[in-house]
């Protein structure tokens, strides 16, 4: 089966120690999610399946930001999610080599990117989901990814939200749209 890795908001601003709105960066470090995606990524291109990092972020004058959006309508205030400042850039211990990278403006990977086209060129059938944050991200982006008939997988020890409770209640939730997997299950696939 034509398979897609997509990595989903593995960025400083939002999962490192150092990021401006890093709420996930405390499970993210605890549950070890970039070193278990860095095996991901690396099982990924060994079975040659396209890999893809997917990252928010807007233009440095934030002219594309939703200000009255609950969850980024204040980042201009915090200088956070600017594409020209540091804290978009992939988290500095991920290993992005050989990935496509793909920006998007909100929180789904799909919404205004072009990321069902590279899908479709590829003649991709199943993705397999990882990121942060399970409750945001991940969730949106499967939503999308199923209804455009996708089969999905939630790779679910490489995804982290802001705390375990939240994680967990969103597994349950993708779990009626998604097969939920672990990065141990990527090397049977």
């Amino acid at each position: 089966m034509r398979t897609a890795f997509i990595g989903l908001d593995y960025i400083i601003d939002i999962m490192h120690p150092s990021g401006k709105i890093a709420r996930c960066a405390t499970q993210a470090t605890e549950r070890k999610i970039i070193s278990k995606a860095n095996r991901a990524l690396a099982i990924a291109h060994e079975k040659k399946w396209i890999t893809i990092l997917v990252k928010v972020g807007f233009h440095e004058q934030y002219i594309d930001q939703p200000k009255n959006s609950p969850i980024f309508g204040k980042a201009h205030e915090l200088g956070a999610l600017n594409l020209n400042a540091e804290g978009t850039a992939f988290h500095p211990d991920l290993n992005t080599n050989d990935c496509l990278c793909i920006i998007k403006p909100r929180i789904s990977g799909f919404y205004g990117t072009n990321l069902d086209a590279v899908l479709r060129a590829n003649q991709i059938e199943r993705v397999l989901l990882a990121g942060v944050s399970t409750s945001l991200a991940v969730q949106s982006t499967a939503r999308d990814a199923h209804d455009r008939d996708y089969q999905v997988c939630i790779v679910e020890d490489l995804c982290a939200a802001g705390d375990l409770n939240e994680h967990q209640i969103s597994i349950d939730l993708l779990s009626k749209i998604a097969k939920i997997i672990s990065a141990d299950d990527l090397k049977n696939l």
